[in-house]
């Protein structure tokens, strides 16, 4: 019977593989037939119908997993993307209280829910995890840098600035981390960290085009006219909404007027 489960289980996984997920199911299923309620193949046929959209059938597979493993970890994730998508957020985030309640050191876990907290506007509970992350793992830059969009959005920009700055120690060659850390230092009102992360944002990536943009508006905002209008004529070079263009030119040539 091994032999015939290796063989079968192959099969599926093979279908899964090239995403073929109605014939892996099947597969699954026959698997499941001759090792009846292994979590590992009800977990995948879940997965199979949740690739599919039947979320009846994935949700069913995930929770008779989960009934007999119930720190099945992946499937509180798949489970809970399957009520995300049907708009289910209450039901996922219950989800996942029942699985952080049963294993607290589980990082992913954690970090699902403070997502799902931040989704539902529950900001405190959702640095709550994070904060807890943190302790459990002090380099996990995800936490950092979702902690600092929470605290961008609340306003607390000064405390935003030092997360993201730990997430830059860690990685320093992200363009979009450069970026989101110089609005942070403009929200801060540092214009001087804000224009150097800009800068660093396009010497990671020469065509992150909105870095291009903000250097213009704030050497514009400091009376630097040379080098506003260097920057937005670099920003000109990218393929632009016509109304952009236009608006950036007329701004390129007000302030050449004010040189002249």
């Amino acid at each position: 019977m091994q032999n015939e489960i290796n063989t079968e289980l192959q099969k599926a996984l093979d279908f899964f593989k090239v995403g073929d997920y109605e014939k892996a199911a099947e597969s699954f299923l026959r698997v499941l037939e001759l090792d009846k309620n292994n979590p590992n193949v009800l977990n995948n046929i879940g997965l199979c119908y949740s690739k599919l959209a039947k979320d009846d059938l994935a949700s069913e597979y995930f929770l008779r997993t989960l009934s007999v493993n119930p720190k099945s970890v992946q499937t509180y994730i798949n489970l809970s993307d399957v009520y995300f998508r049907n708009k289910n957020i209450i039901d996922a985030i219950n989800l996942l209280e029942n699985g952080v309640t049963l294993m607290p050191n589980e990082i992913a876990l954690k970090h699902y829910l403070s997502r799902f907290y931040t989704e539902d506007c529950r900001y405190d509970l959702a640095m709550t995890q994070l904060f807890e992350i943190l302790d459990i793992d002090s380099d996990n830059t995800d936490a950092y840098w979702d902690l600092g969009n929470i605290q961008f959005e609340l306003g607390d920009y000064a405390s935003a600035v030092d997360n993201y700055e730990n997430v830059l120690e860690k990685i320093q060659d992200n363009a979009v981390l450069y970026y989101q850390t110089a609005i942070a230092y403009e929200a801060d009102d540092n214009i001087d960290k804000a224009i150097s992360n800009h800068l660093k944002a396009i010497s990671c990536n020469e065509n992150f085009h909105p870095s291009y943009k903000k250097l213009g508006i704030l050497f514009m905002a400091r009376n630097d006219n040379e080098s506003a209008i260097e920057y937005f004529t670099d920003y000109l070079n990218f393929d632009l909404p016509k109304d952009e263009k236009k608006n950036i030119s007329g701004i390129i040539d007000r302030l050449k007027n004010q040189n002249s």
